[in-house]
């Protein structure tokens, strides 16, 4: 019992950590579109074992969240929304590729980001790479991460994340994030007002 409330209060923490961390990295929340102007980039392995870049993707609106596999909940939880959105948008889902950038490289290879993503939307890429490639993604994104020791997962570490879903314009331009529990619902007719 005493293991399970340690759990359940390193979770809380984790919890505000990322919180804390989305608002000093100045992510913008549902509603709120960002005045910084920036050009996120990425060099990657997707989840079919093929290289990718930003530039790949150019022509369509990314959804891009940035977590990991053995995430409890902020990261199965936002994926299932983007599987929500795309199913939303009907033939317009074609003009976005949802991608989902793991930030734990250690334990997320190529194998593993293809198993998880294929429970999710088969419209949903995964992408990881080394450590130093993950890094300059996340960083171009202006998004946090940070390894946390936790027992009580699996090799005893967990990561705090940033837990916004990032929209890049086909340009390759960020556009704005959209908080963790935005309503599916908003961000398909967001993106639909877009498209």
């Amino acid at each position: 019992m005493r293991a399970l409330r340690y759990g359940l209060w390193a979770v809380a923490i984790v919890a505000v950590l990322v919180f804390a961390a989305g608002k000093f990295m100045g992510v913008t929340s549902i509603g709120a579109e960002s005045a910084n102007n920036f050009q996120p980039s990425f060099n990657l392995i997707d989840h079919r074992g093929e290289t990718v870049s930003e530039k790949t993707y150019r022509g369509k609106w990314l959804l891009t969240f940035l977590g990991f596999t053995n995430c409890p909940d902020v990261c199965p939880t936002t994926l299932s929304d983007i599987a929500i959105v795309m199913d939303q948008l009907g033939a317009d889902a074609l003009d976005v590729a949802p991608l989902f950038i793991t930030i734990d490289p250690e334990r997320d290879r190529v194998e593993d980001v293809a198993e998880y993503v294929s429970a999710f939307h088969p419209s949903i890429t995964g992408l990881t790479g080394s450590e130093t490639q993950i890094e300059a993604a996340a960083k171009s994104f202006k998004a946090f991460f940070e390894k946390v020791p936790e027992e009580t997962m699996r090799d005893g570490y967990t990561m705090a994340h940033t837990s916004s879903l990032y929209l890049i314009s086909p340009g390759g331009d960020f556009v704005r994030t959209y908080s963790f529990g935005s309503s599916p619902d908003n961000i398909a007719r967001d993106l639909e007002a877009r498209l």
